[in-house]
């Protein structure tokens, strides 16, 4: 039921045409703000009332994600919907479905979900990940492979930002590691030994095009990511390839429409592995923003409206740092505000907060691009952002 929504068309009020997201974080605020650069009014549904996107978006739906009214009325305010985060109920995006195009659809979104299914979509899809095992009873949990340790052990579903993980070694704190989590379903996966991690952004219509952004580095943090670097460099040869028709081949595995990230690890020995998809835009795109001619946002407002997809591109490498609630805290733990102006003094640097009402160690809060002429630049800048914000410096290629 694709189709459509041109800029500065209008709805049945007469007013311009609204394009609805699900979820009211920083995602769904910098989609709000692109869909409101090209003529749209847009609609979130979040319970938060302060939400940074129900914060600037033209309607605020106030409710949980299965309120059947607050699902009624988003749908009837919007052309097409979109969601901000994986963990938005697929059930929601099925109801909203059966009445409105949302991309991604509840199928795709659903496997996103859960770390069993997302595996063997990868397998559906030809694409390496590292061995596993699924874990849901005192069975499976009997029957684990030696081979799989030392491995980690992670939830199923409602993982993100290192939550829900645990290492193991052995079969005894694989045991204790299962109790701790409850007993609730979980997959271990095999430790492997990493050289990098990447992700790759690609957004597909519902014709089948595809687009993408290039292969990006990353750095994480206590499981939570850190500095995003483009282009990415310091890697073999041929991984940028290899990574680009992994994710468009999941993506196509999927009959997916909207924008999708996917992130890998490289190994020691140059193999490339799928560790999880994101369905939506991703952290380590945000660079996208002041880096390139089209953000990822963008790229999402044209696949929710059914508009033209063309290839971004790159004009500036750039280095994305992230910011967290930490920053605002001095080391007594007293709130502070966290040096702007200085690092706002340095050369190519844009500012990103997200409105976002307190801040909490290891909240996001927003994020610092650097961009330059050319790499070693950007990362020059962003070395000097580092040390004045009190962030540590970025790691070496």
């Amino acid at each position: 039921m694709k189709r459509v929504i041109l800029p500065g068309s209008t709805g049945p009020d007469g007013r311009p045409a609204t394009l609805g997201v699900m979820g009211g974080g920083q995602l769904g605020r910098m989609f709000v703000q692109a869909a409101q650069a090209m003529g749209y009014f847009t609609a979130v549904l979040d319970p938060d009332p302060t939400s940074p996107a129900g914060l600037v978006a033209h309607y605020h739906v106030q409710c949980g994600y299965l309120d059947e009214q607050g699902l009624a009325q988003l749908m009837q305010r919007c052309a097409a919907i979109t969601t901000e985060f994986e963990n938005v109920p697929a059930q929601a995006l099925l109801s909203l479905g059966a009445h409105r195009p949302v991309s991604p659809g509840a199928d795709a979104v659903a496997v996103c979900q859960h770390r069993a299914a997302e595996k063997a979509q990868f397998g559906r899809a030809g694409v390496a990940c590292a061995p596993y095992a699924v874990i849901e009873t005192d069975a499976d949990l009997a029957a684990v492979d030696a081979a799989l340790l030392p491995g980690i052990l992670k939830t199923s579903t409602l993982g993100y930002d290192g939550k829900g993980q645990v290492r193991v070694a052995t079969r005894d704190e694989l045991a204790a590691a299962w109790a701790s989590l409850k007993g609730v379903p979980c997959v271990l996966e095999k430790r492997l030994p990493l050289a990098a991690e990447v992700s790759v952004i690609v957004a597909r219509d519902a014709h089948g095009h595809m687009v993408q952004f290039p292969l990006q580095r990353n750095w994480h943090r206590d499981g939570i990511l850190a500095v995003t670097e483009v282009p990415a460099r310091g890697l073999p040869d041929g991984i940028a390839a290899r990574a680009l028709d992994a994710a468009h081949a999941i993506a196509a595995s999927m009959d997916y429409v909207g924008v999708l990230c996917v992130e890998f690890f490289v190994l020691d020995d140059g193999a490339l592995v799928a560790n999880e998809m994101a369905p939506r835009p991703h952290n380590s795109g945000h660079y996208t923003i002041d880096a390139c001619d089209q953000s990822q946002f963008d790229l999402q407002v044209r696949t929710t409206a059914g508009l033209p997809l063309v290839a971004p591109r790159l004009h500036s490498p750039a280095v994305m740092l992230n910011l967290l609630g930490d920053l605002w805290f001095d080391a007594d733990g007293r709130e502070r505000t966290p040096p702007w102006a200085d690092v706002l003094a340095l050369p190519g640097v844009h500012l990103h907060l997200y409105g976002k009402a307190s801040p909490r160690r290891g909240r996001k809060m927003g994020h610092l691009t650097v961009t330059a002429a050319d790499a070693d630049a950007a990362r020059d800048v962003a070395q000097q952002a580092a040390a004045r914000l009190g962030l540590p410096l970025l790691p070496a290629l």
